[in-house]
């Protein structure tokens, strides 16, 4: 049971940055490769390798190598998991809040 507690919080820690989250947002209209998203930011290769790393390791994103290519699409079930997890949160609600 810790180990899920674990996982939990690994994950929503990975989307602690709001950089992180805007990557999440785009994932979800389909798989990028590495070069789309750097496009997309002012960042640096290995400041974006960091994040993917972070978001892989936490179970967000899912990685894929196509030649020298790194192509990356969200990993749906975690983010069922992580939302059902939220969903117990709010179902423990004290009436009127």
């Amino acid at each position: 049971m810790e180990e899920k507690y674990a996982r939990m919080a690994k994950a929503f820690k990975a989307l602690s940055d709001p950089k992180r989250v805007k990557i999440i947002d785009m994932l979800a209209c389909g798989e990028m490769c590495g070069c789309m998203l750097l496009k997309c930011f002012e960042i640096t290769q290995p400041t974006l390798a960091h994040d993917m790393r972070t978001l892989t390791e936490a179970g967000i994103v899912a990685s894929r190598r196509e030649g020298k290519r790194t192509i990356y699409s969200l990993n749906w079930d975690m983010l069922k998991r992580m939302n059902k997890t939220i969903q117990g949160l709010l179902d423990c609600r004290p009436e009127g809040k």
